[in-house]
């Protein structure tokens, strides 16, 4: 007989406090502040972008973050930190439209010195 489930609960027993704490220093150390801003890249469900895993669910992304850190070290590799997407200004916004040469010609017209990167 199949036992039925509530929606959003977990299967399995819940993740210790220790598996949770540990999961979340990996995070922060690949460069995520919280689990909400780590859950589309690290695939998270809405459940466990609020901090809720199962046992088994914390075990697998330990390893998978313990794995990605061995990689990088072997290759001696920065952590790269996903940027976190931030809607640009509307001032950045106005300036996109215009190109570098004419915002660069502008900026010496008012007294700048400008260089190219």
């Amino acid at each position: 007989m199949i036992q039925a489930m509530a929606f959003g609960q977990a299967a399995g027993p819940p993740a210790t406090h220790k598996q949770v704490d540990e999961l979340l220093d990996l995070l922060m150390e690949a460069g995520f502040e919280s689990f909400k801003e780590a859950r589309y890249p690290m695939e998270f469900t809405q459940r466990q972008a609020g901090g809720k895993f199962t046992r088994d669910e914390a075990d697998e992304f330990i390893a998978k973050l313990h794995e990605r850190s061995e990689i990088e070290a072997d290759s001696l590799a920065p952590v790269i930190a996903i940027p976190k997407s931030k809607k640009p200004s509307p001032a950045s916004q106005a300036l996109s439209k215009y190109p570098a040469g004419e915002l660069a010609a502008e900026l010496q017209r008012r007294g700048w010195i400008v260089a190219e990167p």
